[in-house]
């Protein structure tokens, strides 16, 4: 009777358990903890490694904030290395400034920032690899930095944010006279401003 007792105790904590982790999987507001000592995956490990269950309830000394109460500035979300902002170089097939479903997506991230960031101004520079004249080359880079400019004005950014310039062939990223070399050069880089 006592093993029968246990088992039903057992299996009320685990469902009462599995009913507080899908609770709290459905929330709109996610709950991070603010990074300390260099901890930056908002996991609830103490110090020494060990899982701290006293964030789980909210006690102790950790403090659980929501995302949305949290404030980042442009700048500091522009600064952070693990995050599509980062990666801020669109590519190219050859002889195109057609831009890829790849490449659309992380516009439409980049898109979105400029236009909720007021403050935030983008130049956008377009190269190509060696082919080509030089003249054919400055107007094939323009072309792929004018494409990005339109991503970023259909996701609402504004056209004093953005800046065009083509440097055709002349600033190449990798150098080499091969397609490795040449893949790294077709590109658009986004480099931005704070103001």
């Amino acid at each position: 009777m006592n093993h029968k007792l246990n088992l039903k105790i057992a299996l009320l904590v685990l469902a009462a358990i599995f009913v507080s982790a899908c609770q709290t999987t459905q929330t709109e507001d996610i709950m991070v903890e603010p990074a300390t000592d260099g901890q930056v995956d908002g996991s609830i490990a103490g110090q020494d490694g060990s899982a701290d269950s006293s964030a789980l309830d909210g006690a102790g000394d950790l403090s659980l904030i929501p995302i949305s109460e949290q404030t980042m500035t442009a700048r500091e979300m522009l600064d952070q290395v693990n995050t599509p902002l980062a990666n801020r170089t669109i590519y190219f097939d050859f002889d195109s400034a057609k831009i890829s479903d790849e490449s659309l997506a992380l516009l439409e991230v980049h898109g979105n920032f400029v236009a909720s960031n007021g403050d935030v101004s983008l130049r956008l520079e377009g190269h190509t690899d060696e082919r080509g004249s030089r003249e054919y080359n400055i107007s094939l880079g323009d072309r792929r930095a004018q494409s990005v400019r339109r991503v970023f004005l259909l996701l609402g950014a504004s056209t004093d944010q953005l800046d065009t310039v083509s440097y055709g062939e002349e600033q190449p990223a990798e150098l080499g006279h091969e397609e490795a070399a040449w893949s790294k050069n077709r590109r658009v880089e986004l480099i931005y401003n704070v103001n």
